[in-house]
């Protein structure tokens, strides 16, 4: 496993990076994490947190630094990925709350080889469930090509 910058396996930019790091990935799973503070993108200061809603992005850029840490792995670019959709969204929270340190797990059920995937996905907090999802994803061979046919 290597080491990356979290900007070098997303192809998001700031602001919209919302999460802080990856600890750890594998050819099936990857474990990233966000440190919850005044300046994490969506942070509201009247719930002294970030809505639990945000999670589905967490998850879903989580599963972004996966696929482009083994593109990187295998000498190929990061490419763009699309969220299709969620099932079986759950939290156990309303609010990520300031201060907390969340881990997003992400592991992969299925992947065709259109570049459709699904993905299991988890936060927590010390080990404690937060939020799990059911996560659709696609990364088509050519992302600009398949925007402009979707114009």
């Amino acid at each position: 496993m290597n080491q990356y910058n979290i900007e070098q396996v997303i192809s998001h930019r700031e602001p919209m990076i919302l999460i802080d790091g990856m600890a750890s990935y594998t050819q099936k799973s990857a474990e990233c994490w966000v440190a919850i503070c005044p300046e994490s993108p969506f942070y509201q200061s009247s719930l002294s947190g970030v809505p639990s809603y945000i999670g589905i992005e967490y998850m879903a850029q989580a599963i972004a630094a996966y696929a482009g840490a083994n593109a990187l792995d295998n000498n190929e670019h990061v490419k763009i990925g699309f969220l299709l959709g969620t099932r079986k969204f759950e939290t156990h929270t309303s609010i990520f709350k300031l201060h907390q340190k969340l881990v997003i797990k992400v592991e992969e059920l299925y992947q065709e080889e259109s570049g459709l995937s699904v993905f299991e996905c988890t936060i927590e907090q010390e080990q404690t469930l937060l939020a799990s999802a059911k996560i659709n994803v696609f990364q088509p061979e050519s992302p600009e090509k398949f925007i402009k046919e979707q114009q």
